[in-house]
């Protein structure tokens, strides 16, 4: 288990971490609110409960790495510092939104910032990953790629080979796997043998290591010495993230009848990553200080909403635009 304290970051470090994570909190829940009422359109995988995994991960990358993300990945993409307005849009298909509206939550992607796209596949991430990490090894850029992937998607081939191929070429690459106990209704200890990913990674001879996902500190730590080792020359790594989420698998359709009575309130009681952080940065960020944070983060979230309502919808004419890509 790796770990790190909250006196190896700066003050204003802290506070950016913090200000990361009460984001991806406060646009899933005001996107769950907004969905519940019947306004916004489509498919979305809130991402709550499992901040301190985004931040962590992303907090250890710098400008030039790149991430893939998952069906759940508007945590990633705001770690990664995409624009909540444009993903705003995107929720509800607007002109301007980070795929002018045409891509929707499981398809929000920016390629200047690094998020090369949330996906609908489960695991298609982790071979996107390995080909961004391959082209900075051929090309001799220090880039490190993170693939995100979930439990239920560490049981698809493509995840097993993408872990082949990037020892084969031991590419500069980071598999971090977020276990949330559930592959959407299927419970962890049914659908995976042995229950820890970590292991099969081994199996490659990939360095692997289990961390709490709702500590922020053991995530950022474990993701710099796997960013390290990938941007050193030393090859991939895998961190399997252990955090539950705060929401059914996904919006308009899961009870949640699969999950046991009170579990949900348990883990926002005593599994709250916010909280923890909270508690861990107290002799170096006050509570003031996180209730600033808190005040300009619900206006962002506000603003964005706003904006996202009173967007134009794309054009008809742009419906067989971006269709296909021309190198």
């Amino acid at each position: 288990m790796a770990t790190e304290s909250a006196g190896a970051l700066g003050r204003e470090e802290l506070i950016e971490a913090y200000r990361v994570m009460r984001t991806i909190r406060a646009f899933e829940e005001r996107v769950h609110s907004e969905f519940t009422t019947g306004e916004l359109p489509g498919a979305v995988h809130l991402y709550a409960g499992q901040e301190a995994v985004a931040a962590g991960v992303c907090g250890a990358l710098a400008e030039g790495d790149y991430i893939a993300s998952t069906h759940r990945g508007h945590g990633h993409a705001i770690a990664k510092g995409c624009d909540i307005n444009e993903m705003m849009r995107e929720l509800y298909g607007k002109e301007g939104g980070s795929c002018n509206g045409k891509g929707g939550s499981m398809h929000i992607a920016d390629f200047e910032r690094g998020m090369l796209g949330a996906n609908g596949v489960a695991a298609g991430g982790a071979p996107l990953a390995c080909g961004s990490a391959l082209s900075a090894k051929v090309l001799n850029k220090a880039h490190v790629s993170v693939a995100f992937v979930g439990d239920g998607a560490a049981n698809q081939g493509s995840f097993a080979e993408s872990l082949n191929l990037a020892t084969v070429w031991q590419l500069p690459v980071v598999f971090v796997v977020e276990d949330n106990g559930y592959a959407q209704a299927t419970g962890t200890r049914y659908h995976l043998q042995g229950l820890d990913v970590a292991r099969r990674a081994e199996a490659y001879g990939m360095p692997a290591t289990i961390v709490d996902g709702t500590d922020y500190f053991a995530v950022r730590a474990a993701t710099e010495a796997a960013v390290e080792r990938a941007r050193t020359g030393g090859g991939p790594s895998l961190i399997e993230c252990k955090a539950g989420r705060f929401f059914g698998h996904m919006e308009g359709f899961d009870t949640q009848g699969y999950r046991g009575a009170g579990e949900v309130d348990k883990l926002r009681a005593d599994a709250d990553c916010l909280a923890s952080f909270a508690t861990a940065v107290a002799g170096t960020v006050s509570a003031d200080d996180l209730a600033a944070v808190d005040v300009t983060v619900d206006a962002a979230v506000e603003v964005a909403v706003a904006d996202a309502k009173a967007a134009p919808s794309p054009e008809l004419s742009e419906l067989l635009t971006d269709v296909y890509v021309t190198y």
